[in-house]
C-alpha cells in the first residue's frame, strides 16, 4: 500500500484466473462514461465508508453486489470487495476500520481498474 504503487498489486490481480475475469459490462461502461470519473469514484467512497470501512461490516464477505454500479465490479476485480480480501490481497488487517489514507487507497485502486478498463476496450 506504501506510496500507491499499484502495478505489482494490479500484476498480481492479473494472475488469478477469478480476478481477470471480471469486466465492466456495456450498462456500466455507458454509466461511467455519462457520470465521469469524479462522480463514479464519489460513488466508490461513499460505497467503501459504508460497506467496507466499518471494524466489522454488516454481512462481511457478502456485501458487495456483483453488478449495479462499475465500482462493485470493480471491487470484485481488485480484491476490495470483503475485509478478507483486503485482508489477503492488500495487507489491511481486520478488527478495525480502515482510516482515511487506506479509503482514499481502495479508491484509487478501484479508480484504476475502471480507468483501464474504459480505454482498454475489453470486456
Amino acid at each position: 500500500m506504501a506510496g500507491h504503487d499499484l502495478d505489482p498489486l494490479f500484476d498480481r490481480l492479473s494472475r488469478s484466473q477469478f480476478r481477470s475475469r471480471f469486466a465492466l459490462s456495456d450498462k456500466d461502461r455507458a454509466y461511467a462514461a455519462s457520470r465521469g470519473r469524479a462522480e463514479v469514484n464519489a460513488h466508490a467512497e461513499d460505497f467503501i465508508r459504508a460497506r467496507l470501512a466499518p471494524a466489522e461490516p454488516a454481512n462481511d464477505g457478502k456485501q458487495t453486489p456483483m453488478r449495479g454500479h462499475p465500482a462493485f465490479v470493480a471491487q470484485h476485480a481488485t480484491a476490495t470487495c470483503c475485509r478478507g480480501c483486503l485482508m489477503k490481497w492488500h495487507g489491511i488487517e481486520k478488527g478495525r476500520p480502515l482510516d482515511e489514507r487506506e479509503i482514499a487507497y481502495v479508491v484509487a485502486v478501484l479508480d484504476r481498474w475502471i480507468v483501464s478498463q474504459m480505454s482498454s476496450g475489453q470486456r
